[in-house]
């Protein structure tokens, strides 16, 4: 059995992606408190004990030594009276905030150079392949005065990926091209772009890319992902009077046990939904599917909206305009409402999509107001996020569910959890190309 090493580990979407291509997990560490909960309950689940055949550590990479993971795998109850194996494969994701060109990118964020230390593990351990997964933004990210482990100096703009790819070729590693991968290529209901790095010690054989396993025509659509998860009876039996066969999948379990077996969830957990006010409801009840807040405050300025049956809304215009109901469903009913109007019909906030049942899911991010369903008024659960991902129901996301304000930075709750992970079906297509190597 081949054996891994997860880094920056997460919630576990990698390891459910690498344990489906037949991974034996030896070794998996990340930061945070609230993800160590969430893995090593699933990593129980599936007969992962702590101490007997794998083992989780919580730490700072900076912390965390070659030398202290081999000892950690050496006393593994499994290798008491065996040698202790090569490792074929490291896999990590260094934390991307830094990264993302969907927020804020920040030059000087600490985590930007945490893939150099990375870098150095794979040098401690020397694992015969490696990988790492990042965000798009990764590829152009630019250092100023970056220094690498053997003391190179990099010349100012220098970007991520050919530092990433020097550094290990001194260290004894070669690396393909990095290339951007779509999760929805490999049967994930999400169109979420990553970039990936695959390279191995210097006299094995390179790996190559995974080739989509379906064409856009085939691509699992939000529908097929999440259909039997829709609150109103009725309207499920109209839009998904069956169960799908992604839905089937996900209910049976794709993650083997170590004896071999997927977990089947008769019912899936964190279903919970988030609560809202009739305010939130309404303008819910506005958008198109997949419209955009942007589009959506356009299409009210530029056309008009009806909005004599949304009692909340009218009585809120009507509240900070001096009007009465009357005047408010006039005043939005044809074109030519002023852009302050329309926020406070609408919110300021134009980032909000209603997506498509049609279509993959828009890539999950960490914060779940931002998407709303095709079907109903609503966000979506733990669970439909977790399912675009393309987790197991049996896989139990812990924890608080959600967090605001200062605690985003430090607090890694369920949402965030899901909205962080590699996608499992993406994880497995890139480790079984490592399965054939190895073999």
């Amino acid at each position: 059995m081949p054996y891994a090493i997860d880094l920056f580990c997460g919630a576990g979407g990698c390891s459910e992606g690498l344990i489906q291509a037949g991974f034996h997990i030896l070794f998996s560490s990340d930061i945070s408190p609230m993800v160590e909960l969430t893995y090593r309950n699933r990593h129980e689940q599936l007969g992962l004990i702590q101490g007997k055949n794998t083992w989780f550590e919580r730490s700072d990479i900076r912390d965390l030594t070659g030398e202290e993971i081999l000892r950690h795998i050496s006393e593994l109850e499994i290798f008491q009276n065996a040698p202790v194996p090569e490792i074929d494969l490291m896999i990590g994701g260094p934390s991307c905030q830094g990264f993302s060109r969907a927020g804020r990118r920040d030059k000087s964020d600490p985590r930007n150079v945490l893939f150099g230390e990375y870098v150095r593990v794979v040098n401690e351990i020397r694992p015969k392949y490696i990988v790492l997964e990042n965000v798009e933004g990764f590829v152009d990210m630019q250092f100023m005065g970056y220094r690498g482990i053997t003391g190179i100096e990099y010349p100012d703009g220098s970007v991520t990926p050919d530092i990433l790819r020097s550094e290990l070729s001194e260290i004894g590693y070669q690396t393909l091209e990095p290339r951007i991968l779509n999760a929805a290529d490999y049967g994930v209901p999400q169109r979420r772009n990553r970039i990936i790095f695959m390279g191995c010690r210097e006299g094995l054989t390179l790996p190559e890319y995974p080739a989509p396993t379906v064409t856009p025509e085939q691509y699992t659509t939000l529908l097929d992902a999440i259909g039997d998860l829709i609150t109103d009876d009725a309207v499920r039996a109209e839009v998904n009077p069956e169960y799908r066969r992604y839905q089937l999948d996900s209910m049976g379990g794709r993650t083997p046990t170590v004896d071999g077996s997927p977990i089947p969830a008769t019912k899936a957990k964190n279903q919970e939904l988030p609560k809202q006010t009739d305010i939130v409801r309404e303008r819910f009840e506005l958008f198109r599917p997949s419209e955009t807040g942007t589009n959506l405050k356009r299409r009210v300025m530029e056309e008009g909206i009806d909005i004599s049956d949304k009692p909340a809304l009218v009585k809120l215009c009507a509240e900070a305009f001096s009007m009465t109901a009357e005047e408010v469903v006039a005043l939005f009913g044809s074109k030519g409402c002023t852009k302050e109007q329309a926020e406070v019909l609408l919110t300021k906030k134009n980032i909000r999509q209603r997506w498509s049942a049609d279509a993959p899911s828009a890539t999950i991010v960490t914060i779940a107001d931002d998407y709303i369903s095709p079907w109903e008024p609503r966000t979506f659960s733990v669970r439909e996020m977790a399912r675009c991902q393309s987790f197991d129901d049996s896989f139990e996301f812990l924890g608080k569910r959600t967090t605001g304000g200062l605690l985003r930075r430090v607090e890694v709750p369920q949402y965030t959890q899901v909205g962080n992970a590699v996608p499992p079906l993406l994880a497995k297509a890139v480790a079984l190309e490592i399965i054939k190597v190895l073999k």
